[in-house]
């Protein structure tokens, strides 16, 4: 019997003992399965004590590192000859600057108010760990030596990637690519998981964690309820911000729902949720706040179940403090990856475990981005659609770039992300 089907009957007894949300296994219509663990199932399946999965995923982890796959990749391009590596995907190149050399080199163009940049995806096809830093494990001296060995394979996933070339095109002028379709519009969310908004904020202190959770997460719950008919309920639930070059404190402080400042982009093709984890992240803030920097939520276990059984939505928004010039933030649409599997991450909590996704290179990725991208736009993007009929999108992907054409003092991007539901 396969892994999978012994989670799939292992599905109908916990039904009879929910000591915890397990979510159904879903896959949208046409998507093959995704690179993960447990036959795709949440880890809240091989619970012990009320952990949520966090010691089974920690175990496979390690078993994982033992298997010595990983390294494996690592020893293939660290051995490979200098130049350009030859993928199943594509060529691929270790270092930005030599994939932007092969771009200049082979006159790669991009329509007008696009552009082509050296994008950096995962080649390896195993699920993936990480440990975060909050976990009681990094505290444990019994298990120095399990976390050193942790801590190293999460130092190596960057080494398990490689810089593909890509063209952007200018969100702005969809509807040179889409006749009709507004990126300032719900339909384009729903057609691509990408979409422009618009927001006049009146926080004057995005580095001030109270404030922008007393004034700017109203603004953004109200922006979602008038961009999407029929939307009932909108919760901002945390945020983050970006700016390299802050000079204040960075403390992050969850207790206190202080995020802090992060002084790194994510410069690999991600989103942030997956066919689990939206369902799970859904339900744990409803019905138990679990990390939730927004507005207290009060409902059971049943309430949630039916607020969830009509379609909610994760949407993240990212507005800028200033012009952003350079890193910009870029957004891949759902049809040019729509029947393509994704490779789970999980990130392993004390008291969860989440999931977030990962993707190999397609040459026909279809990715955009909003050019000097101004404070009162705010870009937005799917990470998790309950709908899977496959008549909208279930998610983007995304993840930041360096701007070859900025200047060479152009600033950083300064901005800020908020994460969100959308219920209807």
């Amino acid at each position: 019997m396969k892994q999978s089907d012994v989670l799939e009957s292992r599905e109908a007894l916990d039904e009879t003992n929910p000591s915890a949300f397990k979510p159904t296994f879903e896959l949208t219509k046409g998507q093959p399965r995704p690179i993960a663990a447990n036959g795709g199932h949440s880890y809240m399946y091989r619970e012990r004590n009320g952990d949520a999965g966090t010691t089974a995923a920690t175990e496979d982890a390690l078993a994982q590192i033992a298997r010595g796959k990983g390294q494996a990749v690592i020893d293939i391009l660290e051995n490979a000859p200098p130049g350009p590596v030859q993928t199943k995907w594509g060529l691929g190149f270790r270092g930005y600057d030599e994939c932007m050399e092969h771009i200049r080199k082979n006159n790669i163009q991009a329509p007008e108010g696009g552009l082509v940049v050296p994008l950096r995806y995962t080649i390896h096809e195993e699920p993936s760990y990480s440990i975060v830093s909050s976990n009681a494990m990094w505290r444990d001296p019994n298990r120095e030596s399990d976390a050193q060995s942790l801590r190293k394979n999460e130092r190596d996933n960057g080494r398990r990637s490689l810089y593909f070339p890509q063209v952007l095109r200018d969100a702005r002028r969809m509807e040179e690519y889409y006749p009709g379709l507004s990126a300032s519009s719900p339909e384009c969310m729903d057609r691509l998981g990408v979409s422009l908004g618009y927001c006049d904020s009146k926080c004057e202190n995005f580095y001030d964690s109270e404030e922008v959770e007393r004034v700017f997460y109203p603004e953004m719950e109200r922006l979602l309820l008038e961009f999407f008919p029929g939307a009932t309920d909108a919760l901002v639930y945390n945020h983050d911000v970006f700016d390299k070059d802050y000079q204040g404190d960075r403390t992050e402080n969850q207790e206190q729902k202080n995020p802090g400042v992060n002084a790194n982009y994510a410069y690999i093709v991600h989103n942030d949720l997956n066919d689990n984890s939206g369902r799970v992240r859904c339900r744990e803030l409803l019905t138990q706040n679990l990390r939730n920097f927004g507005r207290e939520q009060h409902y059971t276990g049943s309430q949630a179940d039916r607020k969830m059984a009509r379609r909610f939505m994760s949407i993240n928004l990212a507005k800028p403090m200033e012009s952003v010039r350079q890193n910009p933030f870029v957004l891949c649409a759902w049809p040019s990856f729509a029947d393509q599997p994704y490779i789970t991450n999980y990130r392993v909590y004390d008291d969860r475990v989440g999931e977030t996704t990962r993707f190999t290179y397609r040459p026909e990725h279809e990715w955009y981005w909003f050019p000097n991208q101004q404070p009162n736009e705010v870009s937005m993007l799917k990470c998790y659609d309950s709908v899977t009929d496959g008549s909208v999108s279930r998610w983007s992907f995304h993840t930041a770039c360096v701007d070859p054409t900025a200047p060479d003092d152009a600033p950083c991007r300064k901005n800020v992300v908020v994460r969100s539901f959308v219920f209807f």
